[in-house]
């Protein structure tokens, strides 16, 4: 490791929620169970689009249920593992809002099929339980 690792390593944990948060005046903490990175890909391999899904476990149905999910149109959005809890990590503003969602676990899939639509013959999109929305009554 090198002289200026530590340094820039600190200069990022410190600027990143800072430079977001100072854009927002509300910041929504909210936990999920798995946090996916999904590549949908083309008969090809090639990428059609990549999203993010937001999982809660589910007793009832054994698996993981989508709560929410969110195209990739900035790379800024990516889930960026955490030590300080530890797991995954999803920053993004949403409507005047700064949302942070945190999962102790994560993976990345490459899929030929949406599996948030697949997810949808569980648990149809409207009785999903939304994403906190401040000042809203649950």
């Amino acid at each position: 490791m090198g002289f200026w690792t530590p340094w820039l390593l600190v200069a990022w944990a410190g600027m990143v929620p800072g430079d977001l948060a100072g854009e927002c005046r509300t910041v929504a903490r909210q936990r999920v169970d798995l946090i996916e990175l999904n590549h949908f890909v083309d008969k090809e391999g090639r990428e059609v689009f990549r999203q993010i899904l937001f999982y809660d476990w589910s007793p009832q149905h054994r698996r993981y249920i989508v709560r929410a999910w969110r195209l990739v149109k900035d790379e800024a959005v990516l889930p960026q593992r955490r030590w300080n809890p530890p797991g995954y990590e999803c920053l993004w503003h949403d409507d005047g809002l700064l949302r942070q969602i945190h999962a102790p676990a994560f993976r990345e899939t490459w899929t030929q099929h949406d599996p948030e639509r697949s997810n949808r013959q569980l648990v149809p999109e409207d009785d999903r339980i939304p994403l906190i929305q401040p000042g809203k009554p649950r």
